[in-house]
């Protein structure tokens, strides 16, 4: 019995009592990481009386630095003007700033490159004091800096191991601002999908048992015993130790706290552009830095009134993947029966993705108004079954047919969020069910 055959699955006990339902943990909403939603592209001026900063010099009076929306001329977010390229270092001497990566990919650390020739303005502005891919920062030189004598933090990945909780607590406490870089640290991310199995010790039998060449490594050489990584060997030159894999995969903010949040897999250049300038104008003019929480990099709209194609809000009797039709040029995918998580995802990047015959996959994280991204995008499938005048039913076999087509309903629809969602985690009953 499949995902969806659970889910719509008749009622055979008309007279059961409904069960117990779970009691949710709290969990972090948008609103956690977006306190005060961007304005229009007019900035909100500052507060008139002075207010103190957690940097060293009190902000001037002067405009918020804060995120464009997207005009009516314009689609998705456009890119800030930066300036000079070689402004030289700021009258108060350069800023110091760290970059870290925990459970990520990488692509978000590249992605820092993709300022282009503004790598120049940002080594003008900035001593980079740890940047694991880039520079040759070391926890122990991080250690030594005095608590908030880092400027900024920018940190991707979520954390999944001792190793990420460690470093991002220990740039929390040494940094003024800390900014959650990327869908991994702002929603989970695919690290997080990780979730779905009821915990590390699962994960490890799987990768070095289960998996072909494991598997075959163990046979050839562990029959007896199959060998696992341990955390902690006892060595003749002394202990060797290896971060604890968690059972949970957390958010950034699930573990320490978070000053501004940008989204995106990775992040667009657009997107860095604001962020960006909001340093640069804190650090050479003094400029007050957007209200915490503020999430840069996104829009008011969603992702499906940013992109280019038509819709018809066509029936879905079928669903496909994008290989498996002739993908029509300015049609809505949705339309053509192709799942796109558009009308639950919030604008920002432009429909990159649906503009190449891609469906969106939500990695800009849920709109304002939604609490996670796959319930609300549930709700938006559902709008499109066929349910017309003239049959105004669509019974659940119907519906369970249409959906069984969705090879995998959790990955799909919580692609990027899971860490974000009411979800959580998979779990187990007593007796192993």
């Amino acid at each position: 019995m499949g995902f969806f055959d659970k889910l719509f699955k008749k009622n055979e006990k008309t007279e059961a009592a409904p069960a117990a339902e779970p009691k949710a943990e709290p969990v972090s909403t948008k609103a956690s990481i977006q306190a005060e939603p961007p304005k229009a592209a007019e900035p909100a001026p500052a507060p008139a009386e002075k207010k103190e900063c957690c940097c060293k010099e009190e902000p001037k009076a002067a405009p918020a630095a804060a995120p464009a929306a997207a005009t009516e001329e314009t689609v998705g977010l456009q890119a800030a003007d930066l300036g000079e390229l070689l402004p030289g270092a700021p009258a108060g001497g350069k800023i110091k700033l760290a970059i870290y990566w925990a459970a990520a990919c990488g692509g978000c650390d590249v992605s820092i490159l993709d300022t282009n020739e503004r790598i120049l303005t940002i080594g003008d502005m900035a001593d980079i004091v740890m940047w694991p891919i880039a520079a040759d920062g070391k926890e122990k030189d991080i250690e030594a800096m005095e608590d908030g004598e880092i400027t900024v933090s920018i940190i991707s990945g979520a954390i999944r191991s001792s190793e990420n909780e460690h470093m991002v607590k220990l740039l929390r406490k040494k940094s003024k601002i800390v900014v959650a870089y990327g869908t991994c640290a702002c929603f989970g991310g695919s690290p997080a999908l990780a979730n779905l199995v009821s915990g590390a010790d699962e994960i490890l039998d799987y990768v070095y048992t289960k998996t072909p060449s494991s598997a075959n490594f163990q046979a050839d050489y562990h029959a007896d015993a199959p060998v696992i990584p341990q955390t902690s060997y006892q060595a003749p030159e002394g202990e060797l130790t290896i971060p604890v894999l968690y059972d949970v995969v957390k958010t950034l903010d699930q573990v320490i706290d978070v000053d501004y949040s940008v989204p995106g897999c990775p992040p667009l250049q657009e997107t860095i552009s604001h962020m960006l300038k909001a340093v640069a104008d804190f650090a050479y003019n003094g400029v007050a830095l957007p209200p915490k929480g503020t999430m840069i990099g996104v829009t008011t709209k969603t992702l499906c009134e940013e992109c280019s194609r038509k819709k018809e809000n066509a029936r879905i009797t079928k669903i496909y993947e994008p290989h498996e039709v002739d993908v029509k040029d300015g049609v809505c995918l949705m339309d053509q029966g192709i799942l796109c998580l558009g009308p639950a995802t919030v604008g920002g990047c432009g429909g990159r993705c649906t503009s190449a015959g891609q469906p969106c996959r939500g990695c800009y994280g849920p709109t304002e108004d939604v609490q996670e991204l796959g319930a609300s995008m549930f709700t938006a499938v559902a709008s499109l079954f066929p349910v017309l005048d003239e049959d105004p039913t669509c019974g659940e076999d119907e519906i369970i047919e249409i959906m069984k087509e969705v090879k995998d309903p959790l990955g799909y629809f919580y692609a990027f969020t899971l860490g974000k969602s009411l979800i959580k985690r998979a779990v187990k009953e007593k007796g192993g069910q």
